[in-house]
């Protein structure tokens, strides 16, 4: 309320404004119409407090009145009334119930411990690509230009590495790996359009590469919980999958159409699978390849360009985002969950490894980045 308001409410229940007499000097300072000063000054002089006045019933219903028009004119000393609610039968507008939205963003963050950073070894000519963890926690990596396939402990110590060339067609660089439950090395190989499986015999007790598939554009590859060996194929936005015979002839061929830009594929849960499409979502589906819909789509979450796939021992998926820079959890349960925000340039595979371990390969530092994946809140 404004000061003009006040003084007209003030004048119209019968009070006037007079100006201030200056105090006599040498009078100690008082209150204005306060009986508590005179009797306090009196007592101090050793007179008799006078009584204090009483009001009589006329001036006390002006004051009461005058209290009650003032109280009415202050909104700030009354509670805000509540904001009007919808319309019965009608829901409240979506936004206001927050716990009925899902969550753009993961909500909760576990940040695994980091264990170490293993380098890309000597003669890769490039940053760290592919990557699976095997059932015994060997790590199979393909890295930059180079014709092989690296096998590293998960201290980083080297155990191998597998020479990529295929009789007749010479040698190839190979796109991803992964490693069957039979203990198969089966590679993608982008430039020939093929897809090799290592093969050992008595002729050949290293091992030779048999081609075992031809496609358009193979890229990611990964072994699902059936045995099948999963592969994208980026130009007609497919995955196809098959199992190997004894002989490592393919059977039971089936593939997944209308895909866009599909580059990396992992195990998904209860059988299934799930494939990250380049600058888009992560699919999922079923054990009969029937479509269960998107992680964005069925948790809010925004990617920026989802890379590597993997799946916790829990069932939930795993998704590196290259651009982001990040790796986040999307447990069978809940709301996603960040588990790697710093220290990633650019993340492109990720395993889970038998011993509790997530391992990340980073191609913007030349990095393999090991941590201890607990699932606790950190």
């Amino acid at each position: 309320m404004t000061p003009e308001s006040s003084l007209g409410l003030l004048l119209k229940c019968g009070h006037s404004r007079r100006p201030a007499r200056p105090l006599p000097p040498a009078a100690p300072p008082t209150l204005s119409g306060s009986g508590f000063q005179q009797q306090r000054l009196q007592a101090q002089q050793g007179q008799e407090p006078a009584p204090s006045p009483k009001l009589g019933p006329a001036a006390g219903t002006l004051l009461r009145e005058a209290e009650s028009a003032i109280l009415a004119h202050l909104p700030a000393l009354r509670p805000p009334a509540p904001p009007p609610g919808p319309p019965p039968g009608q829901l409240p507008p979506r936004g206001l119930h927050l716990m009925l939205d899902p969550p753009a963003e993961p909500i909760r963050s576990w940040q695994p411990r980091l264990l170490g950073r293993i380098p890309v070894p000597a003669g890769a000519a490039g940053g760290p690509r592919g990557l699976h963890c095997s059932l015994d926690g060997l790590l199979f990596l393909t890295a930059g230009a180079a014709p092989c396939v690296h096998v590293l402990d998960l201290e980083g110590r080297s155990i191998c590495h597998l020479p990529c060339h295929v009789p007749g067609a010479g040698t190839f660089v190979p796109e991803d790996v992964a490693v069957t439950a039979a203990g198969l090395v089966a590679v993608s190989d982008l430039v020939h359009g093929a897809v090799h499986v290592l093969q050992h015999t008595a002729r050949a007790p290293q091992g030779r590469w048999v081609t075992v598939g031809t496609f358009l554009a193979p890229r990611g590859l990964a072994v699902d919980a059936l045995g099948r060996l999963l592969v994208t194929d980026y130009v007609p936005g497919a995955v196809h999958s098959f199992t190997l015979g004894p002989a490592l002839q393919p059977l039971a061929p089936a593939s997944v159409l209308g895909l866009q830009g599909p580059c990396w594929v992992g195990p998904g849960p209860d059988g299934g699978l799930a494939v990250s499409e380049e600058f888009g979502d992560v699919r999922l589906f079923g054990s009969a390849h029937q479509p269960l819909g998107t992680l964005g789509g069925l948790t809010g979450h925004t990617f920026g360009s989802p890379a590597g796939v993997c799946t916790d021992a829990e069932g939930g998926v795993i998704v590196v985002d290259e651009q982001r820079r990040q790796v986040t959890l999307f447990p069978r349960a809940g709301a996603p969950i960040c588990l790697v925000s710093e220290g990633l340039r650019r993340p492109l595979g990720v395993a889970c490894a038998p011993q509790g371990q997530l391992v990340v390969a980073d191609a913007g530092d030349g990095y393999i980045k090991v941590y201890q994946y607990h699932l606790e809140p950190a």
